[in-house]
């Protein structure tokens, strides 16, 4: 028979066990709750020199505390950028990102985690993570960061005696672009040994200035010239008429398909308008309009994200 001593102890040793599963039930249900939440990026591409964006998304989570972003790129120890309890974290940050960072502080809560890099440098090209803790769980995506130079063309029309050529000229881009000619009316046609197209360093000797030349324009026709490397593609349209002419541009930025909202800077178009005089015509910008673009959704259809400038001549 078991003395009082003995059904004591053991009792306590029940009852430490009953609390001991009680608490590991408790830590298992808490663990079990914070699942696996969904992170998008986008591939996308930086100009050299300007801002760029980096884009994630995330599963809204209401509770801003519990919200941690962090950056990371391959191949660097320190942070890209950290955001934590409702404010930037920036202690562990790595020295080639120092004052160029910041998240969209008033859209994270709605599940907006991109990145602004602010003047953009050929070495920010790499592979980065958008890493997100929230109350909801935890989850992370990769992102192509490519780097470049790209700009839309200005196109001028010119006369001489013998005929009439237009200039496509585009003052960087990086790196070295094709530069095609086509035809509205000449559909098919190869413009190459009617064309001209030169590559001038700029100052900082990374990014070129493009020039091309079509020569034998004639009247009645659309022309298109196109600059395209592997970031970006664009393409100025030029409208010849007896009288006139009317020109526009348009362009994308090349990604892969992606699903969910990316906020997207502002971008600045020219427009411009020329007639023709009886020696020369320069299509110049006359003025300028902004193109506010807050968010760009694509279709899995898809297979480049399309950015596009445009104007019209008059």
């Amino acid at each position: 028979m078991a003395s009082l001593g003995q059904i004591i102890f053991w009792s306590i040793i029940s009852i430490i066990i009953i609390l001991a599963g009680a608490i590991a039930l408790i830590i298992g249900f808490g663990i079990s709750g914070r699942h696996s939440i969904t992170v998008t990026t986008l591939t996308s591409a930086g100009n050299i020199g300007e801002d760029g964006i980096l884009s994630c998304t995330f599963e809204p989570d209401i509770r801003l505390s519990d919200i941690v972003i962090q950056w990371l790129k391959e191949g660097v120890v320190g942070l890209v950028h950290e955001f934590k309890e409702g404010k930037d974290d920036l202690s562990d940050q790595d020295e080639m990102f120092r004052g160029r960072t910041a998240v969209f502080t008033d859209q994270v809560i709605v599940g907006n985690a991109s990145l602004r890099l602010k003047n953009v440098q050929l070495t920010d090209a790499g592979t980065y993570k958008c890493y997100i803790i929230t109350s909801k769980g935890k989850g992370n995506a990769n992102l192509e960061y490519k780097t470049g130079a790209f700009s839309m063309p200005e196109v001028n029309l010119d006369y001489n005696a013998s005929s009439e050529s237009l200039r496509c000229e585009a003052p960087r881009w990086f790196p070295q672009p094709t530069v095609v000619w086509a035809s509205q009316v000449d559909q098919g046609a190869n413009f190459s040994e009617v064309s001209n197209t030169s590559f001038e360093l700029n100052s900082e000797n990374v990014t070129m200035k493009v020039v091309s030349v079509l020569y034998n324009v004639t009247v009645n026709n659309t022309y298109s010239c196109m600059i395209e490397n592997d970031i970006a593609k664009a393409t100025g349209d030029i409208k010849v008429t007896g009288g006139s002419l009317q020109a526009f541009v348009h362009g994308f930025i090349k990604g892969r398909e992606y699903q969910g909202p990316v906020p997207l800077r502002n971008m600045l178009c020219p427009s411009t308008r020329a007639q023709k005089p009886q020696e020369s015509s320069s299509l110049r910008p006359e003025s300028q309009f902004q193109l506010r673009l807050h968010y760009l959704r694509a279709s899995q259809a898809q297979n480049n994200i399309h950015v596009t400038k445009v104007s019209h001549g008059d």
